[in-house]
C-alpha cells in the first residue's frame, strides 16, 4: 500500500491592525482603565493578538481565530505571525507595551520605507531558514502591494492567499473566517503570483440564525 504523504507545514501571516486609528486612541488615553489598556501599561504588556483584535475588531479577530484553528504546527515552532510596521514578524502571543504600540503607529506600511521593509525582509529570511518546506498563507489584502511587494520577492510561489478573499471587504473577510472556524472548513489557498487579486464583490454572507455561534474567544481553549 502506498503511504499518504504528510500534509505540508503551514505558516499564516496576519496583516496588522491600524495602530493610529480611533480605537487606538482609546488605549492611549491616560485615563483608560479597561483591562487591555491597563495591561499595556505594565512592563509585561499584552499579547499582540489581543491588542490588534481590540484595535481592528471583527477583521483581525477572524484572522487570529482562523490562523490558530488551522495552523499546522511543526516541532515547537510558531505557526502564525503578525506583520508589523517596524519589527518584521512577531508571534501572535508576543507581548507589547504601550511604548511598543506607539512606535508602531509612527511607521507607515510602505514597501519603500526602510523602517518597514528591512525588518520584514530580515524576519521572512529567518522564517525560511527554520521552515524551508512550509507554505506561507497571507491573511490580508493582496489587492495592493504593501505586503505582496515585499513578500513575493522572498517567497515566490510559496506565498499563498485565500481565493475567497477576492472582492471582499475587511468585515466580510473577518466574518467569513469566523464562520470557517465554527464549521471547521478551511478556505482555498492559491499562489499570489499570477492570481486574480481584484474582482467583483461576492454576495453578502447569509444572515446567521439567532443563537448561531461566531467565535469571540481570542485565546485557544
Amino acid at each position: 500500500m502506498s503511504s499518504v504523504p504528510a500534509p505540508r507545514s503551514r505558516v499564516f501571516l496576519l496583516s496588522p491592525a491600524n495602530c493610529g486609528g480611533e480605537r487606538a486612541k482609546l488605549v492611549f488615553r491616560p485615563e483608560a482603565r479597561f483591562e487591555l489598556a491597563m495591561k499595556l501599561r505594565t512592563p509585561q504588556g499584552a499579547p499582540i493578538g489581543d491588542v490588534f483584535s481590540f484595535l481592528s475588531g471583527l477583521y483581525f479577530r477572524g484572522k487570529l481565530a482562523y490562523a490558530r484553528h488551522f495552523a499546522r504546527r511543526f516541532e515547537d515552532r510558531h505557526a502564525h505571525f503578525v506583520i508589523t510596521t517596524n519589527r518584521g514578524l512577531l508571534p501572535v502571543d508576543h507581548h507589547l507595551t504601550l511604548a511598543d504600540l506607539r512606535k508602531m503607529g509612527c511607521v507607515p506600511i510602505d514597501a519603500e520605507d526602510r523602517r518597514y521593509r528591512r525588518p520584514l525582509v530580515r524576519a521572512v529570511k529567518e522564517l525560511l531558514c527554520t521552515n524551508d518546506e512550509c507554505d506561507v498563507v497571507l491573511l490580508g489584502s493582496v489587492a495592493s502591494g504593501k505586503y505582496v511587494d515585499v513578500l513575493l520577492d522572498l517567497l515566490g510561489d510559496r506565498l499563498q492567499f485565500p481565493s475567497e478573499f477576492v472582492g471582499r471587504g475587511d468585515m466580510s473577510r473577518g466574518g467569513l473566517m469566523l464562520r470557517c472556524v465554527d464549521e471547521n472548513r478551511e478556505l482555498t489557498y492559491v499562489p499570489v503570483r499570477g492570481a486574480v487579486r481584484h474582482g467583483q464583490r461576492p454576495p453578502k454572507l447569509e444572515r446567521r440564525p439567532p443563537g448561531a455561534s461566531l467565535r469571540t474567544v481570542i485565546h485557544p481553549s
